[in-house]
């Protein structure tokens, strides 16, 4: 199974013209599912997701951030929403969304999505989340991620799929935002598949070219392997870090992670 992660930079920067290069990177990888995050959404009932799901073939979930006005005030726009998704070649049958808890000055709405796909012999319990951004806001992340560990706990049983947990974390590996999933059993998959790779999906500089990609904090965790080793980690890479058309999708890479199924 090929799990991709992704943040697709909302509608920063140039958004329209990323867009195809955003499908055109997708198409490539022929993922099984994807956690999306900083999707737009144009505020008449299209979002970007449901616009790649159509293109590729896929299914949807989408869940959209219930206070996006701090993201909208960024760009001036109060008619574009923002919110998480889930691309999948497998049916979602089941879904829910965390309202990630942050202090009012900076809750913008930040949400984790489960999502609970069907297949031949096992479901997958999958999760895609965005965790709050800036160097200064370490603690809320912890609390995000202590909410996150729960969120995975309520709804990882009946299935011998391990649980994918995925998503902007705004943390490094190292971080002690990070150490809670090892300690609740979820494991980096980079430091498993690909350790000692260049694995850096964001950076302060220039977001026009692959040199600005110099610290990870996208990231792929999954559970112990179920019977037989499915879930196993087989292989780690990093995807979406090279212009497409002279256009580079987003300012993060995406990491691509291919688990035994």
């Amino acid at each position: 199974m090929r799990v991709v992660t992704w943040n697709l930079w909302w509608r920063f920067g140039g958004w329209a013209e990323r867009q195809k290069g955003i499908l055109a990177v997708l198409r490539e990888l022929r993922p099984d599912v994807v956690g999306l995050q900083e999707v737009w959404s144009d505020g008449e009932g299209e979002h970007l997701a449901g616009w790649l799901a159509r293109e590729l073939g896929l299914h949807c979930a989408w869940a959209a951030s219930p206070a996006p006005g701090r993201w909208q005030r960024r760009i001036g726009d109060p008619g574009v929403g923002i919110g998480t998704a889930v691309l999948s070649r497998r049916p979602v049958v089941e879904s829910a969304v965390l309202r990630l808890p942050a202090p009012a000055e900076l809750d913008d709405g930040r949400q984790a999505l489960y999502v609970r796909l069907d297949g031949p012999g096992h479901q997958v319990p999958f999760f895609t989340v965005h965790l709050n951004s800036g160097a200064d806001v370490s603690g809320v992340r912890r609390a995000q991620v202590a909410a996150l560990v729960d969120f995975v706990a309520a709804h990882r049983h009946g299935t011998a799929f391990p649980p994918v947990v995925t998503g902007d974390f705004n943390a490094r590996p190292a971080s002690p935002e990070i150490r809670p999933l090892r300690t609740a059993g979820l494991h980096d998959a980079w430091r498993y598949a690909a350790p000692g790779q260049p694995s850096g999906t964001w950076g302060p500089g220039d977001p026009d070219g692959p040199e600005a990609l110099s610290a990870r904090i996208d990231h792929v965790h999954v559970g112990p392997p179920g019977p037989g080793g499915l879930g196993r980690v087989r292989a780690v890479r990093r995807a979406g870090d090279r212009p497409v058309e002279g256009v580079l999708p987003s300012d993060h890479a995406a990491v691509v992670a291919d688990l035994d199924d």
